[in-house]
């Protein structure tokens, strides 16, 4: 049995990516730096290799949340499709916030409804707005929420520039909260989209999967 507790709820992020890549794992790793690593919770996590490496991020259950014993009249899924805003008059009953473990689409593709939100019918489903942010963007923004801020509150930025040599930027199209007017995003992640992610990309061309980070080198050192 899994206790709730009573103050601070648990973040779970139900696990939907196929592998666990570096992307992704550098959204889960900032996601758990940003609530505290003993209140993350990752779910559906098959591979066993790739549960043991997110254990130093948070507790890992191979099981998905909709079969693990919460009560669902105290959780909130954070689905773009819900049509209640999150407040913070939902964290006095809440002691889990379920975030999807997913890759933005682009425009998006309402995964979270498909895979998530369904499967939890008594669940309190709240939006974040009319924007797509990042997983840990989305962490980020219900905790401050949880702390008794007002999403229109947040201030947030949408689409961020990151620019790779003098030749080439990559844009990504997503919306991020303002953290001292500066974009909330993890530095080893915008340190891989410029020096590595073409690495991975071209792994993933020829074996039609990109490489899990259990399987790989992390290029790039923590410089948060």
């Amino acid at each position: 049995m899994i206790m709730e507790k009573n103050k601070e709820p648990f973040f779970i992020i139900e696990h939907l990516e196929p592998v666990l890549g570096k992307w992704v794992w550098f959204e889960y790793k900032h996601a758990s730096k940003i609530v505290g690593r003993e209140n993350i919770i990752f779910t559906n996590v098959k591979n066993m290799e790739e549960a043991r490496k997110l254990i130093e991020l948070g507790s890992v259950f191979s099981r998905s949340v909709k079969d693990l014993p919460f009560n669902q009249k105290r959780i909130i899924v954070l689905d773009p499709n819900a049509k209640k805003l999150l407040e913070p008059r939902d964290f006095r009953v809440a002691s889990c916030v379920v975030v999807g473990g997913i890759l933005g689409d682009h425009p998006p593709a309402g995964r979270t409804e498909k895979l998530i939100s369904r499967f939890l019918p008594f669940s309190l489903k709240r939006s974040l707005g009319k924007y797509q942010f990042s997983i840990d963007g989305a962490v980020y923004l219900a905790n401050e929420v949880r702390k008794g801020k007002k999403l229109e509150e947040i201030p947030v930025k949408v689409g961020l520039d990151i620019r790779v040599d003098k030749y080439y930027t990559i844009t990504l199209p997503f919306a991020f909260p303002l953290v001292n007017k500066r974009p909330l995003i993890s530095e080893e992640l915008v340190q891989y989209l410029k020096k590595d992610i073409v690495k991975d990309e071209e792994i993933m061309l020829k074996e039609g999967k990109i490489p899990s980070v259990v399987n790989s080198n992390l290029y790039v050192k923590h410089r948060e």
